[in-house]
């Protein structure tokens, strides 16, 4: 039976008690998908999500009243984090807050019981940092390069599949291998791992070199440049999400479309296969998610 509306439950998740509550709040209109389900998929999805966002500062974003409403994004811990929550005072020098040299107290997500507390609070949406921190909470180097590449219409997921071959051969270049990942929202977001010997101005500065060479080499259909009127048709190569202050949503993160859509590893095959044909690509829902784990486990890992 499913609790009334406004009925908190309490639930034991690892030995942390939360209280969890309204579970048949609508939070996709357009799916019906309740936040019952949301809860559901974070519990189910967990044993390859946390994994990505383990020693991560995480910053999120918040539909409380679901996605046709208004959503804010939040980086400090809440009033009220529980005790057992990890967190990381985490300086805020370079970072767009205007605060200067300030601190955001983060939370961290390591286990299932932090999980469910973010997903009861409403968090769709979890972003992170390509670096990770130390135990007393200290930035390492980017573990990780990130290049998202955000296609301008009418290009689409067929022509950032095209780009993502692009990236993948530019990276190999320099003795880099990289994993795709859907957005959950438009397009494709391409993950190297790093030695850890550049920091956030290296690893920034080697995803825009290879950006901007890419836009040399085929600038009919890639470009370097932010600016939305100068990407129409075009494939943005996203290379500032390397800075030390931005984020990325985590593979396997929903996102707060109009469906319950989620950010999701592919294998180079369906790139491939996406670059071939404009049809063999799309954004995952998390249902199909949790089939595709099910069936092939977690393909970023493979």
């Amino acid at each position: 039976m499913t609790p009334a509306a406004g009925t908190e439950v309490h639930v034991d998740v690892e030995g942390r008690t939360l209280t969890i509550s309204n579970l048949d709040k609508v939070l996709y209109p357009r799916t019906g998908t309740t936040k019952g389900e949301v809860l559901n998929y974070y519990a189910q999805v967990s044993p390859v999500l946390l994994p990505h966002l383990k020693d991560r500062a995480v910053t999120r974003i918040r539909w409380p009243n679901g996605v046709e409403k208004a959503s804010f994004f939040e980086k400090n811990a809440p009033a009220g984090t529980p005790s057992w929550v990890r967190t990381a005072e985490v300086p805020t020098t370079g970072s767009r807050t205007g605060k200067g040299d300030g601190t955001i107290r983060f939370p961290i997500c390591d286990d299932l019981a932090t999980l469910t507390w973010l997903a009861n609070l409403a968090s769709l949406e979890l972003h992170v940092h390509q670096w990770t921190v130390e135990e007393d909470g200290t930035p390492r180097n980017p573990d990780r390069l990130v290049i998202d590449l955000d296609p301008g219409e009418p290009a689409g997921l067929h022509e950032c599949a095209q780009v993502a071959l692009m990236v993948r051969d530019a990276l190999a270049e320099r003795d880099l291998g990289c994993t795709p990942v859907t957005s959950g929202s438009k397009g494709l977001h391409l993950y190297a791992p790093m030695d850890g010997s550049l920091d956030s101005d290296g690893t920034t500065a080697l995803a825009k070199e290879v950006a901007e060479t890419l836009q040399k080499e085929h600038g009919d259909l890639v470009t370097s440049v932010m600016t939305k009127a100068k990407r129409p048709g075009k494939v943005f190569l996203d290379w500032s999400q390397n800075s030390g202050s931005k984020t990325t949503v985590s593979p396997y993160s929903l996102r707060g479309k109009e469906r319950p859509t989620a950010a999701t590893p592919l294998s180079w095959e369906e790139v491939e296969a996406g670059a071939e044909d404009d049809l063999a690509l799309d954004q995952f829902t998390m249902g199909e998610v949790l089939e595709r784990i099910a069936e092939l486990g977690d393909v970023f890992e493979a």
